[in-house]
C-alpha cells in the first residue's frame, strides 16, 4: 500500500454488535495510511490504532440508526466534495428495518443519498481481474425480472465505468442467462430469446463488446479454472441475473479478497463480503482481509 495519496476516503464502523469495529481497526493498523487521508464515521477508535484519524461520532443507542447516521453522513461529505470514496464495514439488513430504515442493504441507502436519475447504484463484486455485476440485486427469486431496458441500462453503466475507471479501451463483457443452459432455445424457459438476446443485439450494433446468454454453469467453470490458476479472466465483467448466481460462485472461490463495490453514484463505495458475523464478534478472532482489501480498492478507484 502506497504511504500516501492525494485524497479523503470514510470508512463507517457498521453494525454495533458485529465486527465491523474488530476489522476496521485490524485493517488500519496493517495498512497504516497518513492520518490526513481517512476519516472514520461511527466510533471513535482512535485508543486502539497506531495512526489518528479524523473521527465523526454517532450516537451509538439505535443500532440501526447509528448504521444509518454513519452513512447518510458520508453521503454529505461526498456531496461536499471532502472525500472520494467510502468503505462500509457490515450492517445487518434486520438491524436497519428493526429501527424503521426499510432497506434492502447499504447499497440502496447510499442510492438515495448519492443518486439520482443520471447516477443509479450498480452493484459489482472484484477480486483482481475477476468481476461480476449483478443485474438484480436483494430480491426474493420469484420476483427477477429482466427487460430489455434494465438489461441496456446496467450494461452501457458497467461498460462506462469500465473504460473511466478501470482503464479497459474495449471492455469484454459476459451477460448469464437466466436459465438453465441458457434455456435450451425455449425449452427451459423463454426469456433467453425474448429478452436477452434482443438486448444483447442492440448493444452490440452501439459498439459493446458483449455475449449471446451464456450458460452459467460453464461460464463460471471456466472463471474458476483460471482464478484458481492464476491466468487472466476472458472477461473483463460477468453479469449475473440474480444474486445468488453471480455470488455464490465468487465467494467460494474468493471469499477473502473479493470486495462489494457500488458504482454509478457521485462516488465509489466498497465494502468486504463478510456480513456481521454476530457469532464471533469481540472475540478478537474476526480475519481483516476483506476490509483491507476494501480499502485498497476505495483508495484506487476513488482517485480515478
Amino acid at each position: 500500500m502506497q504511504n500516501s495519496f492525494k485524497g479523503k476516503i470514510s470508512i463507517t464502523t457498521g453494525d454495533l454488535k458485529g465486527i465491523g469495529e474488530e476489522i476496521t481497526i485490524k485493517a488500519l493498523n496493517l495498512l497504516n495510511l497518513p492520518a490526513e487521508n481517512v476519516v472514520i464515521i461511527g466510533k471513535n477508535l482512535n485508543q486502539y490504532l497506531s495512526v489518528h484519524y479524523e473521527t465523526i461520532e454517532v450516537d451509538p443507542s439505535d443500532n440501526g440508526r447509528f448504521c444509518y447516521e454513519t452513512l447518510k453522513i458520508a453521503s454529505s461529505l461526498v456531496d461536499m466534495g471532502k472525500i472520494s470514496a467510502i468503505v462500509t464495514a457490515p450492517v445487518s439488513k434486520e438491524a436497519l428495518f428493526k429501527s424503521g430504515y426499510k432497506y434492502s442493504g447499504q447499497t440502496e441507502i447510499l442510492q438515495e443519498f448519492l443518486g439520482d436519475d443520471a447516477s443509479k447504484a450498480e452493484m459489482m463484486f472484484i477480486a483482481g481481474d475477476l468481476r461480476v455485476l449483478l443485474l438484480t440485486r436483494h430480491l426474493a427469486l420469484k420476483d427477477v425480472k429482466l427487460s430489455e431496458d434494465i438489461i441496456i441500462d446496467k450494461v452501457l453503466r458497467v461498460n462506462k465505468f469500465l473504460i473511466e475507471k478501470c482503464g479497459i479501451k474495449t471492455p469484454n463483457l459476459a451477460l448469464c442467462a437466466l436459465n438453465p443452459h441458457a434455456g435450451e432455445n425455449g425449452i427451459l424457459g423463454n426469456e433467453e430469446n425474448e429478452t436477452m438476446i434482443p438486448a444483447v443485439l442492440k448493444l452490440q450494433k452501439t459498439g459493446v463488446n458483449i455475449s449471446l446468454p451464456l450458460s452459467a454453469d460453464g461460464l463460471f467453470a471456466g472463471v474458476g479454472e483460471k482464478y484458481i490458476n492464476g491466468k487472466k479472466q476472458q472477461y473483463d465483467c460477468i453479469l449475473a441475473s440474480y444474486h445468488d448466481q453471480g455470488l455464490c460462485p465468487v465467494k467460494a472461490l474468493c471469499f477473502k479478497k473479493v470486495v462489494n463495490t457500488t458504482i454509478g453514484l457521485k462516488a465509489i463505495r466498497t465494502s468486504p463480503s463478510s456480513g456481521t458475523a454476530y457469532d464471533i464478534a469481540g472475540k478478537g478472532i474476526a480475519d481483516p482481509s476483506g476490509m483491507v482489501e476494501a480499502i485498497k480498492l476505495a483508495i484506487e478507484l476513488g482517485l480515478k
